[in-house]
């Protein structure tokens, strides 16, 4: 459920950036890999945040993913952003361990750098949380994604939703993680 949780306001700066007037209602907690939602030409389009630095109870400066230029962020400015409720981690009464995600449905979101003639961008990659390697030093999830086994840090700094109901897993990884081959 998209509820309003914020107007942005004005520019700030020329490299994309923007100030924005968060309501009431908007999360003390919000985590900056949750997207943020913009109706553009009819359409919900998620925005996800570069940077986002709250200024006060009611204020933010927040930079998006590929709105990198003044002219580009000038569009967003007078939007109402909204935020996606359904599905957010609520505080679970019982602790689960890390183990417990093995099985769930795994989407990892990952930078694409600029190619020549191509602005950057992200990709979303499908998957399934197949195993996990606990370790003191670096635990690890093993995500097979197209055939292909890839570790991934089991760190809380790379998952950005779990929604334990639909046993689903967002993570939001650093570019070229995805595409490291794994040795054995």
């Amino acid at each position: 459920m998209l509820v309003k949780a914020a107007r942005i306001n004005k520019l700030f700066g020329t490299d994309g950036g923007l100030m924005i007037g968060l309501y009431a209602g908007f999360p003390e907690d919000f985590d900056p890999d949750t997207p943020l939602m913009a109706e553009i030409d009819g359409l919900d389009v998620p925005l996800y945040c570069e940077r986002f630095e709250r200024r006060g109870a009611a204020g933010a400066v927040v930079s998006f993913a590929d709105i990198d230029t003044e002219r580009r962020a000038a569009e967003l400015v007078g939007r109402e952003l909204r935020i996606d409720t359904a599905g957010q981690v609520e505080e679970a009464e019982e602790e689960f361990r890390m183990e417990d995600l093995i099985g769930f449905e795994a989407t990892a979101i990952e930078p694409v750098h600029a190619e020549e003639g191509r602005k950057p961008g992200r990709r979303e990659l499908k998957g399934v949380i197949r195993d996990y390697y606990d370790s003191d030093l670096n635990p690890l999830f093993e995500l097979e994604i197209d055939g292909r086994s890839i570790l991934v840090p089991a760190t809380e700094a790379f998952v950005a939703r779990i929604d334990f109901d639909r046993r689903r897993i967002r993570l939001v990884l650093p570019e070229g993680l995805t595409d490291l081959d794994r040795h054995d």
